[in-house]
């Protein structure tokens, strides 16, 4: 029954293009296939470096381990070298070359990076780590009501679902996928955009709102959505009888793919391990929601614990 998925997925097929001439890498190349570009290494570093301070005093004052468990700073080490991997080396690259490396990388971006970041409470250990002089003026923007009226929009289930699928969905349109491997300005857009709808969408995870206590059943509900969503797009990808993006005519030859193959090898990345992220988020939460129900049973009610 997956097969009939093929039928709308070719009519997503665009017309010919012609690909950019830039080198195609091969496993040869791969070990040196480095993009170091200092708009990627400069705030990588800093954020390294502010982390790493910040934690330094944090445990300093209180001891190893207060304030920001062991666990939580290893998550978000793990986030930091996810974001290298998918940035610095070696998708970035070896993403020019093959879809699925270029599907991995958004994967990356959208499902992976974004929850171990936020599990390693980023914004206590970034703001200690700050210069003293500098705390005040970042803790003052923080609270900032047209900022945190935004981000607590956001962060709610229906815009954070919403905002999901539309950058899921509009970049992997190929006319936009083929742009974004052919122009340097609009693949940094959309690498952006992939970032930003994870920390929305896995911020609204990791904490619902504390004040409803049905907040972990609607963002379980939208993680089951995101699943399904992001499923079929997956799919239709995955069984599509036709090249989808001209961009990648050709270029998994190095690598003993046809065009076809990488393509179906992309849309599998999107369609199984994505899907295993959200579904687990779903029924975590409906976990979550079940184990205040218990305790509200067995004791005075409780507001729904925050996971991050």
């Amino acid at each position: 029954m997956l097969r009939r998925l093929a039928v709308p997925a070719a009519m997503l097929a665009p017309t010919p293009a012609v690909a950019h001439s830039g080198a195609w890498i091969g496993p040869n190349e791969l070990p040196f296939a480095w993009t170091l570009d200092p708009w990627v290494l400069v705030p990588l570093g800093l954020v390294w470096w502010l982390y790493g301070r910040g934690l330094a005093r944090l445990w300093g004052r209180a001891g190893t381990g207060r304030g920001i468990p062991v666990w939580r700073a290893g998550c978000f080490a793990a986030g930091m070298a996810t974001l290298v991997l998918s940035l610095v080396w070696p998708l970035d690259a070896l993403g020019g070359t093959l879809f699925a490396a270029h599907m991995a990388q958004h994967m990356a971006l959208l499902v992976l990076a974004p929850p171990l970041l936020l599990l390693g409470r980023p914004l206590a250990a970034l703001t200690a780590g700050l210069p003293r002089r500098w705390r005040g003026p970042a803790a003052g923007l923080l609270r900032w009501k047209p900022l945190r009226a935004a981000c607590g929009w956001l962060v709610r289930p229906v815009p954070a679902l919403a905002v999901n699928a539309l950058v899921l969905w509009g970049w992997h349109a190929p006319a936009a996928f083929n742009a974004a491997v052919e122009n340097d300005l609009i693949h940094a857009a959309e690498h952006a955009s992939f970032l930003i709808a994870g920390f929305a969408f896995w911020w609204a995870v990791l904490h619902p709102a504390r004040a409803d206590p049905m907040a972990p059943v609607a963002i379980a509900l939208a993680s089951l959505v995101t699943l399904i969503h992001s499923g079929l797009l997956g799919a239709l990808i995955a069984l599509s009888p036709v090249p989808l993006y001209a961009v990648y005519a050709g270029r998994g030859a190095p690598w003993g793919m046809s065009q076809l193959e990488d393509q179906a090898l992309a849309g599998l990345i999107m369609w199984i391990p994505a899907g295993f992220a959200y579904l687990g988020a779903g029924l975590g939460l409906l976990g979550l929601w079940l184990q205040g129900l218990r305790e509200t049973k067995n004791g005075p009610p409780r507001l729904p614990r925050s996971i991050g």
